[in-house]
């Protein structure tokens, strides 16, 4: 990098200069040259742009320093004669000659146009860190992470230092799993109501991962571990550019994907277009003692299940920026994606009685068929009032969804001649989102050094799920009024917050208070059952920090923050995979609230980066999935004893709003880099958490049960990944990630071993990349635990998806390997202070 570079000469340069004559000067006179360095057009400010200070008496002699976050540069330098120069990678160089510095001087806002001419020569010379680590958030550049070639956006966050992505899909941050995930700073259809869709987004359209692990008033209180802001490319370099990619992979995977950016004067066009088709085999294992009222065994039941997953889906997000004028621009985009998918489940299971004789031996297959359609438009617009980030942004989203799930479920018992009736369920899911949000920023005070924010937003949504259960008999479907039913879920949200900042010295000041007015309606329509949720609630949140050097700072902060349960947390209606093992949702939770507090401290060496923060959280109403006896049982005719039945016991898991929770712990993130293009970073993330309460509930006997669910539970999890060159330019890979066993009252969880690996090499003159990534080495992502119910004792075992290798092909046109963008993205949320310093 061409800053890098002077920076380099200026270091050099400053020894020499200190070992000659001159360095017998006794006390020469010390000034401040600062300044904002800001995109002319968007007015962005430039991170990592160069200030260079070179002598005219002797122009051997050069000092400088670069931008930080905000586009500000502080330098200090001996007083006398020199000539100034901004320098930023593809822009016009700013130059001021022969400036007479005698004083401190503020040079003010330095606006930096692009230089067409440049862009074909720009060579990277030096990469940036993978992860950013700031003291409010960690930013993860997903483009230099070789083990996601091809991948999706859970296998991105699967990498990203805080973040696990269980072998179910289920993310977590800091080992809380009530993570709020936004795309380009805003509630998506790709994030929708679970994390489905996440997977088919490819990680070639990710530009970076944002972790806000305790936000401040301005961004949602939905979330009590805090926000996952996933940003997409959008380059703002000129004229055509863009990239294309294609993977082939094992267990078989196509895919292909295409960023494309065309920008002009008045306006930018940029495109993401992915196409995926992918199979993921899976397996998993139940191992179920049935027990006596007085302990003993009465009967065992093993159930092993194989999953033929498969998928096919396209995304496409079209967007068209207008610069209406300098100061002033107006984005309208459609993101549309089309997703088609057949899940195969192959279940055999094994009855014995209590000597573990052998009773019945049956298979179970489940073939469902789902297909989803998402449309998305956005509008977006952003007037800037000065260069001193005075600025009004407005938005709008709209997004539907529809998706039908067709599954049937046939049932074959050893030794009988005739199979069971053919089951059937059909699930058909719309959804309807609409947000609108208008957030104004009014810098002010001396030097600017003050900030005040105030915003609304609005989120109107509807869900509705018509679910149908019964069986079909000669071509013949009759339903099951038992288990069929439709369900209306209606949530409206409107927010509104107030926020202050300041900067004195050293110590760095945001203060924050947000309000959420909550109206929820569920409403089942085959039974009226209509439940309703009104509450409004305020939210405050408080950040001090305190910056000892440019190396080394604090922060301290709280937020107070609500966790809504959605899709699986409130859909009552029974998985029938397993007719033993069921699992489904309650429309009747409340939410859970948090009290979250965060002490951060961050360090910076020449080589070595270091961020350890202690974390403390109190939450109430928290929701957890529990199992228990139903009553139910499925009668399966003895094919050895005809006349007589097995009867097996169904258990059931379904969340309940069950306890309060303290939880804290540790999470620090280290990275060490020796040499250039060597990069060896850990995430180590211990935490301590406690559950008190109890839950009452009546068994089919109508006997009374109170069982207790207090549990102390202490964990860890973490991630270790190392980056480093091998002979023939090839770059090398390696992620490793343990997850630590855990428990609560119900079930203990053993600990999880995973690890990748990537080989990737730049051919065609550095224009293309051709990357190997080998998913789950060791075929280890296996969640194991046991769980004990009064009378059931389970061992299970699932892996959702097996090792996987994948080869991918990337070519670039019109611009480099490690080009970045430049400024900030236009729907990318911002920041709310860069209160780091």
């Amino acid at each position: 990098m061409k800053q890098l570079l002077s920076l380099v000469l200026v270091f050099a340069t400053v020894i020499t200069y200190a070992q000659g004559p001159n360095a017998q000067s006794k006390n020469p006179k010390k000034i401040k040259v600062t300044g904002t360095v800001v995109d002319d057009e968007t007015g962005d400010p430039l991170e990592y742009a160069t200030l260079i200070l070179e002598s005219v008496k002797d122009p051997s002699v050069v000092t400088g320093g670069i931008t930080n976050q905000q586009g500000k540069f502080n330098v200090t330098a001996d007083a006398g004669l020199y000539n100034i120069k901004v320098e930023f990678l593809s822009y016009k160089t700013y130059t001021l000659n022969n400036q007479n510095l005698t004083k401190s001087i503020d040079l003010g806002v330095i606006k930096l146009a692009l230089d067409v001419e440049q862009l074909d020569d720009v060579v990277l010379v030096a990469e940036k860190t993978t992860v950013e680590l700031r003291l409010d958030k960690k930013v993860y550049n997903v483009g230099k992470d070789l083990t996601v070639k091809g991948g999706s956006v859970t296998d991105v966050l699967n990498n990203v230092p805080s973040v696990d992505v269980d072998v179910e899909g289920a993310i977590s941050l800091r080992g809380n799993e009530s993570v709020k995930i936004l795309i380009n700073g805003k509630p998506s259809a790709l994030s929708g109501l679970d994390n489905a869709a996440l997977k088919s987004l490819p990680a070639d359209a990710i530009e970076k991962v944002e972790v806000v692990t305790n936000p401040s008033a301005r961004y949602d209180a939905e979330g009590t571990a805090g926000i996952l802001n996933i940003i997409l490319k959008q380059s703002k370099t000129a004229g055509l550019n863009g990239s294309v990619s294609a993977t082939v992979g094992d267990p078989e995977q196509y895919a292909g994907s295409a960023n494309i950016n065309l920008r002009r004067d008045k306006f930018n066009l940029y495109t993401n277009l992915s196409y995926r088709d992918r199979t993921g085999p899976g397996n998993a294992t139940f191992e179920n003692e049935y027990l006596n009222d007085d302990g003993t065994t009465a009967s065992f039941e093993n159930e092993y299940r194989n999953y033929d997953r498969s998928s096919k889906n396209y995304n496409a997000n079209i967007g068209f920026e207008y610069f209406i004028d300098e100061t002033s621009s107006i984005t309208n985009s459609v993101l549309y994606r089309n997703s088609n998918g057949l899940d195969k489940a192959d279940v055999n299971f094994f009855n014995f009685d209590g000597n573990m004789n052998p009773t019945i031996e049956r298979q179970r297959n489940t073939v469902e068929d789902d297909d989803e359609e998402t449309v998305q438009y956005s509008l977006n617009y952003v007037k800037r009032f000065n260069d001193d980030g005075n600025k009004l942004t407005v938005d709008y989203q709209y997004s539907r969804s529809n998706e039908l799930e067709n599954a049937s479920i046939e049932e074959l018992v050893s030794g009988n001649a005739s199979s069971n009736p053919l089951e059937r369920t059909i699930s058909d899911n719309k959804q309807i989102d609409q947000l609108v949000q208008v957030d104004y920023v009014l810098p002010f005070g001396k030097d600017l050094a003050s900030q005040f924010e105030a915003g609304y937003r609005g989120n109107f949504n509807f869900y509705n799920t018509d679910y149908d259960f019964g069986e079909e008999v000669n071509g013949s479907f009759t339903s099951n009024p038992n288990f069929s039913n439709e369900l209306f879920y209606r949530e409206n949200i409107n927010a509104a917050y107030v926020q202050l900042g300041t900067k004195f010295d050293k110590f760095s000041l945001l203060g924050g208070l947000r309000m959420e007015s909550t109206d929820i309606e569920i409403e089942l329509a085959e039974t009226n059952e209509i439940n309703t949720k009104n509450y409004t609630n305020w939210f405050p949140s408080v950040f001090l920090g305190y910056e000892l050097s440019e190396m080394e700072q604090f922060t301290l902060s709280y937020s107070k923050r609500l966790r809504r349960p959605r899709s699986r947390f409130i859909n009552p209606f029974p998985s029938r995979s397993s007719n033993t093992n069921l699992f489904f949702g309650n429309p009747d939770l409340d939410p859970t609230f948090t009290d979250a507090y965060d002490l951060g401290y961050l360090k910076r060496w020449d080589k070595v980066l270091f961020n350890i923060s202690g974390y403390y959280n109190h939450s109430t109403g928290v929701f957890q999935f529990i199992s228990q006896e139903t009553g139910d049982f499925v009668s399966i005719e003895d094919p050895a004893n005809p006349g007589s039945t097995v009867e097996i016991p169904v258990q059931a898991r379904t969340p309940i709003n069950l306890a309060t929770e303290t939880r804290y712990g540790l999470d620090i993130t280290s990275t060490y880099t020796p040499i250039r293009n060597w990069r060896f970073s850990l995430n180590l993330n211990l935490f301590q958490q406690s559950l008190e309460g109890e839950h009452t509930y009546t068994n089919f006997l109508n006997e009374e049960i109170t069982q207790n669910f207090d549990a102390d539970n202490f964990s860890w999890f973490s991630k270790f990944s190392a980056k480093i060159p091998l002979p023939a330019e090839i770059d090398f890979q390696t992620n490793l990630t343990y997850r630590g066993p855990s428990k609560n009252a119900q079930t203990d969880t053993k600990g999880m071993f995973g690890s990748d690996l990537a080989l990737s090499k730049d051919i065609l003159k550095e224009k293309g990349t051709l990357s190997l990534s080998v998913s789950d080495i060791f075929n280890s992502r296996k969640r194991r635990s046991e769980s004990r119910t009064e009378n059931i004792f389970s061992n299970s075992e699932f892996q959702w998806r097996e090792r996987s290798v994948a080869l991918t092909f990337t070519y670039r046109f019109n611009q480099q390997k490690n080009q970045r963008n430049k400024g900030e993205m236009r729907d990318g949320g911002g920041d709310d202070m860069d209160i780091q310093g």
